[in-house]
């Protein structure tokens, strides 16, 4: 297995039987071994810094009905929200203040906000702050509606593929729903010009180690800028309400790979691993991630943006999840940094 481990290391990818096999020897000295091997990875493009994204869940409504999603369309039992313009004009505000110098706007895709809408939200965000970096994440559109976003001030992408196996993407989602379009949407924003972000939930409900190892595949393929990864936590108002949540010890072996691959990218320790474990984030940044996203949404709508159930940080201001997330990465040696946090490229053979 360190051989495996070393062999990413330099030549940044395996074969599909290769990283099968080093997914099924997820042991204890394995990881070590790995996290070592994706600290000093990360230490050489990033020092100690960790970057920070203010997080704005503006919607909870959504016209998909994700079978593992507590947004879903099909949940009637969740109390829906919007935020106003205003409302999340106030969330950068204060997220300024605090530091934040990237604000990711995310919601369930909910036709109420039209492109003109989003497109005037990004030109308000950019002229206000325009220091700031945009990122979205409101799921599948045209191409068109990506290019008007990007030329309206929005900088980043954020697209999850969630598996890259159509079987396993049809198990996960309703027919109205395709691995394809997914796919074409990622092409896409690849070709607009935005730094993308895609990512999967590990342990998600029929997943194997070869949807994972086709996933890991699928994204040295794509190169994206920055990579979201997090165990899968069921949700009570969804079919698989009674499906086992992901590991996380599989979770953190994923984003030591995910450093060894793609060096410079950017990629958080999830507020979903802080959920399965007490210290799940500061175990994410010393397994290789290096981006943190503590929550700018008014604390009476937290509870009610809920993917997945026991989600931390619901009832904390914006300033308590910020300095204690700052105390945490300081805890192990790490420190948040005033920056937009971009993705630099970088001379990868070296």
């Amino acid at each position: 297995m360190r051989a495996l481990i070393d062999r990413l290391y330099t030549e940044r990818t395996l074969s599909k039987e290769d990283f099968c096999l080093l997914l099924s020897h997820c042991t204890p000295e394995n990881s070590e071994y790995l996290f070592q091997r994706a600290r000093s990875v990360s230490k050489k493009y990033f020092g100690n810094w960790i970057y920070v994204r203010g997080l704005i869940e503006f919607t909870n409504y959504c016209r998909n009905d994700c079978y593992y999603c507590g947004i879903r369309c099909g949940n009637h039992r969740a109390e829906r929200y919007r935020l106003t313009e205003q409302e999340i004009l106030s969330c950068c505000e204060n997220g300024y203040g605090l530091g934040f110098r990237t604000f990711v706007l995310q919601g369930g895709e909910d036709p109420f906000y039209t492109d003109g809408d989003i497109i005037g939200l990004v030109s308000s965000i950019k002229k206000s702050y325009p220091d700031c970096a945009v990122t979205l994440s409101i799921g599948e559109k045209s191409e068109e509606a990506y290019r008007k976003y990007f030329q309206a001030g929005a900088d980043r992408y954020l697209l999850r593929h969630e598996t890259a196996n159509a079987r396993h993407y049809g198990r996960l989602h309703p027919e109205s729903q395709t691995l394809q379009t997914r796919m074409e949407c990622l092409r896409a924003l690849k070709k607009t010009g935005y730094q993308v972000g895609t990512g999967f939930m590990v342990g998600s409900p029929y997943q194997t180690v070869e949807n994972l190892a086709e996933d890991l595949l699928f994204i040295r393929q794509l190169e994206p800028e920055m990579v979201g990864i997090g165990p899968y936590i069921p949700h009570h108002g969804t079919p698989f309400a009674d499906q086992p949540a992901g590991s996380l010890e599989l979770t953190l072996f994923l984003i030591g790979i995910l450093r060894l691959m793609l060096p410079n990218a950017l990629i958080p320790a999830t507020t979903a691993l802080g959920t399965i474990h007490p210290s799940g984030r500061e175990k994410g940044i010393l397994a290789g991630a290096n981006v943190v996203m503590p929550n700018l949404s008014p604390v009476r709508v937290r509870k009610k943006y809920e993917l997945y159930d026991n989600k931390i940080c619901t009832g904390e201001e914006a300033a308590e999840c910020r300095f204690c997330l700052q105390n945490r990465m300081e805890s192990i040696g790490y420190r948040i940094v005033v920056d937009r946090g971009d993705f630099r490229p970088a001379n990868l053979n070296d």
